[in-house]
């Protein structure tokens, strides 16, 4: 079950875990700190495995239910072993949005593929780097007479 951590972004361990999803930049962990902290549109959930925090999922709410994914990142010490898609699955579960959507490079592109995100190539904003949109679209719920 994913923990709402937004009012605890600036404690030490959940910090710890979206400087991961940063790659460690400071002026990226300090400008998505200050996203979670002023605007509301900006969530953040982590997973927790007995003591220990082992991921982190930030999104923004987007118009018609989507939700882009702005920030994920497993513990090192927790990677391969199924967090990162239980991340986005339980965000599924919890949240129910409409869609998902991730804007990724290539060194990532291949997990949101795995999940069943649909991957679309985008024109590069930064030459010599290739960048995707990928997106997962909900099943409606189903009536059951």
């Amino acid at each position: 079950m994913l923990i709402d951590v937004k009012e605890y972004v600036n404690r030490a361990d959940i910090a710890s875990l979206l400087e991961v999803a940063v790659y460690s930049d400071e002026e990226e962990l300090a400008s998505a700190t200050h996203l979670y902290t002023i605007d509301s549109a900006y969530q953040l959930y982590a997973l927790r495995q007995e003591e220990d925090w082992v991921g982190v999922i930030g999104y923004k709410l987007l118009e018609d239910d989507t939700f882009q994914i702005e920030h994920i990142a497993v513990s090192p010490e927790h990677r391969d072993q199924g967090y990162g898609r239980a991340l986005v699955l339980e965000l599924l579960i919890d949240q129910s949005p409409q869609r998902l959507i991730a804007k990724v490079d290539e060194e990532v592109v291949d997990f949101y593929r795995s999940i069943g995100f649909v991957v679309v190539s985008l024109p590069s904003e930064i030459p010599g780097i290739e960048q995707y949109l990928c997106t997962y679209e909900a099943e409606p719920p189903t009536d059951e007479a």
